[in-house]
Parts: structure tokens; C-alpha cells; sequence
């Protein structure tokens, strides 16, 4: 039984190094307001809960050594990498969404601090990602993305380095649909500003002595929050509706 102790934990930490990677990037376990030891003790138990159906597709417990174990946990790495961070780029869609909508009421000046990634952003940025992730947990998405993680050994299996093209495939598809998705999301403010900007342009023409720029900002502030008050619900839905079918190609729904 002695002999056989060093290929478990072997196969355990190959395990571990794609769950506990994607679980570090996971939207609302990996943010930095999250202690380090809940997002390891959540990486060890879902670890030791995948672990037998993972087990198996390792082969022999004997072979786990030496250069074998390093380029599997190095693969292991990239894959975690890979999926966590294409889902981080579907979740950054809200804060690029706020950052469009707070240039287009001019808020771009109000900044707080990111508690997802530190820095400063802004301040209907970071309101929309709490939101985001808030729904997220609201919503049971983050079970699909467990589900997902267990059905990714499906489609990539721990056998070895995978091709760099396909990461790199799956990591701008990720970027364009949350770009795509931040367009859509801010939609309405942007053809609120240039309706908006417009009217300001022909109103400064047919009266060139108004101040147009102290009666913009208000105006623009005042009309752009009614508007996101009005429209939030239906921003929110489009952004979960589209992050679960993202989530949902991995596990083949």
C-alpha cells in the first residue's frame, strides 16, 4: 500500500493544478477580496471530488514520475490558464461596459477601487461586475462552471501540452464575444450620446452665447441614470443569458 502512495499524490496534484489554476481565475471565488485560504480549502475539496473520475485517464500510478509528472503538471497549468482566463475575459465585458457608458454620460472621472483586480476603474464599471457576480451566484451559474471544469478532462485530457493554436483560438474568441457583448450591453448610452451630442452641436449654432457646456453635464447625468435605472434589468439579462451559453458549450449544452 506504501508503493502505491507516491502515485496518488502524484495524480492528485496533477488534478490539482488544473482545478486549483481555474479556480484562482473563477469569477467570485478567485476575486482579491476572497481569502487565499477559502479559494485554496474550495481548490482541494472540488480537487478530492474530481479526483476519481480523473484518476483513471492518468494511467498507471507508477508512470506519474520524473519528467512525465513535470510536463503533466505543466500542461495541466496552461489548460487551467486557458479556460479560466477566457471566462474572465466574458466576465470584463461589464466592466467595459461600464467604462463606455460613464465616457458617454461623462462619469469617466469618477474612479474607485477595483475589488476584483485592484486599481482604479470606474465607478459604474465596478457597480455592474458586483452585480455581475452577484447574479452569477444568484443565477446557479457557478455550478455549470464546476460542471464545465469537470467536463473539460472530456474534451482535453491530461495527456500532454495542448496545441498552442487552439488556446490561443479559444482565448480570442473569448475576447471578441466580450467585446461584442460590452457593445451590446452599452448600446442604449452610446445612441443616447450621440443624440445627445448632437443636439448640443446644432443647440450651440442657434445659440452661440449659451453656456452649453454647464447645461450638458447635468442634463447628460440626470437622463443617463434614468436611462440605466430603466434598462438595468434588461442589461443583466442579456449579460447572463450570454455567459451561459458560453459556459454552456463547455459542457455541451
Amino acid at each position: 500500500m506504501n508503493l502505491l502512495l507516491p502515485g496518488i499524490a502524484s495524480a492528485y496534484l496533477i488534478t490539482f493544478a488544473r482545478v486549483g489554476t481555474l479556480i484562482m481565475l473563477m469569477p467570485g471565488v478567485g476575486e482579491q477580496m476572497v481569502s487565499p485560504r477559502m479559494r485554496l480549502a474550495f481548490a482541494l475539496l472540488t480537487t478530492l471530488v474530481l479526483f476519481p473520475s480523473v484518476r483513471p485517464l492518468l494511467g498507471g500510478t507508477e508512470g506519474l514520475a520524473g519528467p512525465r509528472l513535470i510536463g503533466l503538471l505543466f500542461a495541466e497549468t496552461i489548460v487551467g490558464l486557458v479556460l479560466g482566463l477566457s471566462v474572465r475575459m466574458v466576465l470584463a465585458a461589464l466592466q467595459t461596459a461600464g467604462l463606455i457608458i460613464s465616457q458617454q454620460l461623462g462619469l469617466a472621472y469618477a474612479m474607485t477601487v477595483d475589488p476584483s483586480y485592484g486599481g482604479q476603474q470606474a465607478a459604474l464599471g465596478n457597480f455592474l461586475s458586483l452585480l455581475g457576480v452577484t447574479l452569477i451566484f444568484a443565477a446557479d451559474l457557478h455550478h455549470l462552471a464546476i460542471e464545465g471544469l469537470a467536463q473539460s478532462y472530456v474534451v482535453l485530457p491530461p495527456d500532454g501540452v495542448p496545441a498552442f493554436s487552439d488556446a490561443l483560438m479559444l482565448a480570442l474568441k473569448a475576447l471578441t464575444r466580450g467585446f461584442t457583448l460590452a457593445v451590446q450591453i452599452s448600446g442604449p448610452f452610446i445612441a443616447f450620446g450621440l443624440l445627445f451630442n448632437l443636439g448640443l452641436g446644432v443647440l450651440s449654432r442657434l445659440m452661440p452665447q449659451l453656456q452649453v457646456f454647464f447645461l450638458a453635464v447635468p442634463a447628460s447625468v440626470l437622463v443617463g441614470m434614468l436611462i440605466l435605472m430603466g434598462s438595468l434589468g434588461v442589461m443583466m439579462g442579456v449579460f447572463l443569458d450570454d455567459l451561459g451559453r458560453y459556459l454552456g458549450e463547455f459542457v455541451g449544452r
